[in-house]
C-alpha cells in the first residue's frame, strides 16, 4: 500500500460509506488490503509450523487434527436442531469451535486435509446450517450477551476467513448479515457498558473479521480506530493503568483473565494489521508493549499466573493458573514478532526463563501435550536458540495500587497479596463461578517457596476452607454462597488501601472492613529480604462470632514442629497455649515475637474438582491461626513469615528479639524498624507519630538508611486525596541528593522536614527521595 497515507485511505473508505465506487475485487485497491489482512490472519494459525508438518511432534499433532476433522465432517447429519447427533442447538461453543477446528485442519499444512475442497465445502454448509437454525439476522438473543456478539460470531468468521474461496456468494451474505444484526457498527461508538477493555478488543476482532469476509473498508477502519481506548492509560474503570494494574468489571484486577484475552487479541490485531492502512499506531502499540512488562510480567511467577489476578475463574479447573500463564507467554512470544527489538529480545528471554523454573506443568511438554501447535513451536525455537538467555526471576517490589494488589520477590520466594478497597471488590463471582470466594480481599497473602510452584494449582479452591484463606482477617460469620453483589460489585469503603514501596521494599496497609460483616481492621504487611512482618490492629466486630487471623493455610502433609516439639494431633497439646515460632517442613516458618496463642489443625479437605474436573477430590491442610474471640473489640497481632526458612533459621529468628523493633500496632499507625537493613516502616492510619517519623496527614512512609551515608525516603497517599502532605524524619541530614517533581520544599540539618504536593493526583504511587546523611 506504498504511495497512500493511513489518512487517505480511511478517507477512502469514508467515500464507500457515500456511495462512491470503490474496488473491492482482487487487484484492486481494498482488494489488495484484504487479501493481505486474509493471508495474515490465515498465517496466525499456519506460520508457527510451516516448514515443520513432517518433524515431530507437528507431524503426530496436525496428523490427529486431520483424523479428527475427517470423523467431524463424516458425521455431520444437518437437522433442524442440531448439526452433529446429540449436540442440540443453541450449542453455542461446542458447535461453532468443531467448525473452526476443521477449518484450521482444512489451512494447517500436514493434516491430510490441507486445502481439501470437500472439507472447506463441508465447513461453509456447515457454518450456514447453524447461521440459519440459531445464529440468524432477525433472531433473539437469549442468554448471555457474550454468545451473540463474541463467543460464536469470532469463531464463526474465524472459520469463514480460513475457507473464504468456497464461501458461496449467499453463505457470506447470510453470515455478515447475521453478525450485522448482532453487532451493529454503533456497538463500538461508544466505550462503555460491556463494550470496554478485553470485551471491547473481541469486539474489534468480530468488525474487522467481518470486514474481512464481505471486504468492507469501513469497518476495518473502524476496528482498528475502535481499539484506541483500550490503548490509553485510564484512571477508574476498566482497562490499563500506569501503576500495572488491569481492571475488567470496574472492580475486578483481571491480567489473569480478561487482560490475557485483551493481550492474546492485541497480539493477533497487531500481527494482521501491520502495514496495512489500518495499522494500529505506533503510540498506541506503545501502550501495550509497557504493559507485558508492567501488568502481565509481575503477576507471573515461574510461569503461572498468580490467582490474585484471576478474577472468578480461578477455581475452573486444577492448574489453571499455570494454564492462564502459558497462554499470557503465548501471546507475548506473538507479539514480540511485530516488536521493536528491544523488546522482543527481552520477552523472549523472560518467556524462556518461566518456561525453564516452571517444574509443575512443562510449558512446552503442556503445550504439545494439549495441541497449541503455535506457542510450542514458537517456545521450541526461543528454547533452542542459544543467543537467548533464560531470564532469571526478577528480585523486588511491584506495588499496584489502583488494584489492591502486590507482588514481592527476593532469593528463593516469592509473595502476592490481594486486599480490597473502595473501588477493588472483595471477590467476583457470576455465572456460577467463584461463589465461596468471599474472603479473598481480605489480605490474603498467597507465598510459593522453591519447589512449591502447584501449592494454589492443585484442587487448592476446591477444597480449601474458604473462611481460611491465607494472611486473611475474617469473621467466622457463615456466607451464602455468592454473597454480596455479583461481578465483582463488593467494594468495601475503606478508602487506605495500598502503601509505599522503592521498588526492593515495601510497607503495605489495608484498613479492612469484612463481607457483610461489622469487623473492622487495620493490617500491615512489611516486605523484606527474606521475611513478611505482619501486624494487625483495631480489630473489632459486633458479629456475634469469633474471628479470626489466618497465619497460613497450606495444601500439605507435611510435618508440623510449634516450639521445637513435633505437633501430631489436630490441634496443638492441651496447655500448650503461648507459642513463640512453628515451622512447617519443607515449606517455611512462623515467628510470634513474644509468643502468642496459636492454634493448628491439620485436616484432609474434599470438595469438587471444579468445573473441568471430574469427580471429588480430597487434599492435606495444616492450618494456623490465632483466634481474638467473639466480638473483638481492639484485638491485634504480629507475627514473622519466613518463606523457605530451615528449622534452625525459624529457631534463632524467634530468639532475637531485636531483629525487628514494633514501633506502633494501633489502629492510628503501624510500623516497624528493622536495624539490619536500615528500614523504617509506617502506615499511618490518621496523623501522628511512630518512631522517628512524624506524618501531618494519613500515608505509608518507607526510610532507608544505606551503608554509603545516604538514605531514601518514599511516601504514598493510598486514599488518593491529599492535597499536601509534610513528613517529619528526627534524624540529621545533610543534604537533599534527589528529589522528586510532587516535593515542594525540603529542609535539613537537625531533622528533615520534606513537603509533598498534589499527592492525590499520583494514584496511590510511590515519590521517593534520597538525602545524605553523612557528616559534614
Amino acid at each position: 500500500m506504498r504511495g497512500y497515507t493511513r489518512r487517505s485511505l480511511l478517507v477512502l473508505g469514508g467515500a464507500a460509506a457515500a456511495g462512491a465506487v470503490v474496488p473491492v475485487a482482487a487487484g484492486g485497491l481494498w482488494g489488495d488490503a484484504f487479501a493481505v489482512l486474509r493471508r495474515r490472519w490465515t498465517a496466525l494459525t499456519t506460520d508457527p509450523v510451516s516448514g515443520q508438518a513432517t518433524l515431530p511432534p507437528y507431524r503426530e499433532r496436525l496428523a490427529e487434527l486431520g483424523r479428527e476433522a475427517a470423523r467431524l465432517r463424516d458425521t455431520m447429519a444437518p437437522g433442524p436442531t442440531s448439526l452433529w447427533p446429540g449436540m442440540p442447538y443453541p450449542s453455542f461453543n461446542a458447535t461453532p469451535a468443531r467448525l473452526r477446528s476443521m477449518a484450521r485442519a482444512y489451512v494447517l499444512p500436514g493434516t491430510g486435509l490441507t486445502g481439501d475442497a470437500g472439507l472447506a465445502s463441508a465447513v461453509a454448509a456447515g457454518l450456514d446450517h447453524y447461521r440459519r437454525h440459531v445464529y440468524a439476522a432477525g433472531a433473539e438473543a437469549r442468554g448471555n450477551w457474550w454468545n451473540w456478539q463474541i463467543g460464536v460470531p469470532k469463531a464463526l468468521l474465524d472459520a469463514a476467513v480460513l475457507v473464504a474461496p468456497h464461501l458461496t456468494s449467499r453463505q457470506a451474505d447470510g453470515l455478515r448479515d447475521a453478525v450485522d444484526h448482532f453487532v451493529p457498527p454503533r456497538r463500538l461508538y461508544d466505550y462503555s457498558g460491556n463494550s470496554t477493555g478485553a470485551n471491547r478488543v473481541d469486539l474489534c476482532t468480530v468488525m474487522l473479521l467481518r470486514a474481512v469476509l464481505g471486504a468492507d473498508p469501513d469497518r476495518a477502519a473502524l476496528a482498528a480506530s475502535a481499539l484506541s481506548p483500550v490503548l490509553r492509560y485510564v484512571e477508574e474503570g476498566d482497562g490499563f493503568y500506569r501503576d500495572g494494574s488491569f481492571i475488567q468489571h470496574t472492580y475486578v484486577p483481571y491480567q489473569g483473565g480478561y487482560g490475557l484475552v485483551a493481550l492474546a487479541g492485541l497480539a493477533a490485531l497487531f500481527a494482521v494489521l501491520r502495514g496495512t492502512p489500518w495499522e494500529i499506531p505506533e503510540h498506541e502499540r506503545r501502550v501495550l508493549h509497557d504493559s507485558v512488562d508492567g501488568s502481565f510480567a509481575p503477576v507471573i511467577h515461574d510461569g503461572f499466573c498468580m490467582d490474585l489476578a484471576g478474577g472468578r475463574g480461578v477455581g475452573r479447573r486444577p492448574y489453571g493458573d499455570h494454564r492462564r500463564g502459558r497462554m499470557i507467554a503465548a501471546s507475548i512470544l506473538l507479539l514480540a514478532e511485530t516488536a521493536p527489538a528491544a523488546d522482543r529480545e527481552r520477552w523472549r528471554a523472560m518467556v524462556k526463563g518461566w518456561a525453564a523454573r516452571d517444574t509443575a506443568r512443562p510449558m512446552l511438554g503442556t503445550a504439545e501435550a494439549e495441541g497449541d501447535l503455535g506457542f510450542h513451536a514458537r517456545l521450541a525455537a526461543v528454547t533452542a536458540d542459544e543467543r537467548i538467555p533464560a531470564a532469571p526471576e526478577p528480585a523486588g517490589h511491584r506495588l499496584l495500587p489502583m488494584s489492591a494488589r502486590a507482588v514481592h520477590r527476593a532469593p528463593g520466594w516469592c509473595a502476592g497479596l490481594s486486599m480490597a478497597s473502595y473501588r477493588v471488590g472483595h471477590y467476583e463471582h457470576g455465572n456460577g463461578e467463584n461463589l465461596r470466594g468471599w474472603h479473598t480481599g481480605s489480605g490474603m497473602l498467597y507465598w510459593w517457596a522453591e519447589g512449591h510452584g502447584d501449592q494454589y494449582s492443585d484442587s487448592f479452591w476446591a477444597t480449601v476452607d474458604p473462611y481460611r484463606l491465607p494472611g486473611t482477617t475474617v469473621s467466622t460469620k457463615r456466607l451464602p454462597d455468592g454473597a454480596g453483589a455479583g461481578w465483582g460489585d463488593t467494594c468495601p469503603p475503606g478508602r487506605w488501601v495500598g502503601g509505599a514501596s522503592d521498588g526492593a521494599y515495601a510497607a503495605v496497609g489495608q484498613h479492612l472492613n469484612g463481607l457483610d460483616s461489622t469487623m473492622e481492621a487495620f493490617k500491615s504487611w512489611f516486605f523484606l529480604d527474606d521475611a513478611v512482618l505482619c501486624l494487625g490492629a483495631g480489630i473489632r466486630s459486633e458479629d456475634g462470632v469469633p474471628v479470626e487471623t489466618v497465619v497460613d493455610n497450606r495444601r500439605t502433609g507435611a510435618p508440623l514442629t510449634v516450639d521445637g516439639t513435633r505437633v501430631a494431633a489436630d490441634d496443638l497439646p492441651e496447655g500448650t497455649g503461648v507459642a513463640r515460632w512453628a515451622h512447617l517442613d519443607g515449606h517455611g516458618g512462623y515467628v510470634l515475637p513474644g509468643g502468642g496463642p496459636l492454634r493448628v489443625l491439620r485436616e484432609r479437605r474434599a470438595g469438587a474438582g471444579g468445573a473441568e474436573a471430574a469427580g471429588a477430590v480430597a487434599r492435606d491442610y495444616v492450618t494456623l491461626w490465632l483466634d481474638h474471640g467473639a466480638d473483638p473489640r481492639d484485638a491485634a497481632y504480629v507475627y514473622l513469615l519466613l518463606p523457605g526458612a530451615t528449622q534452625e533459621r525459624t529457631r534463632a529468628r524467634a530468639a532475637d528479639p531485636g531483629w525487628a523493633r514494633v514501633l506502633a500496632n494501633t489502629s492510628r499507625a503501624q510500623g516497624v524498624h528493622v536495624p539490619s537493613l536500615g528500614l523504617t516502616g509506617v502506615n499511618f492510619w490518621h496523623p501522628g507519630t511512630a518512631g522517628p517519623l512524624t506524618a501531618s496527614a494519613p500515608c505509608a512512609v518507607l526510610l532507608r538508611e544505606l551503608p554509603d551515608g545516604t538514605a531514601t525516603l518514599t511516601v504514598a497517599d493510598p486514599r488518593c486525596d491529599l492535597d499536601e502532605l509534610t513528613v517529619t524524619w528526627r534524624r540529621p541530614v545533610t543534604a537533599l541528593v534527589e528529589g522528586h517533581p510532587l516535593l515542594t520544599r525540603a529542609t535539613t540539618g537537625p531533622a528533615l522536614t520534606a513537603r509533598f504536593d498534589g499527592l492525590a493526583g499520583h494514584l496511590g504511587a510511590s515519590c521517593t527521595i534520597t538525602l545524605s546523611t553523612a557528616s559534614a
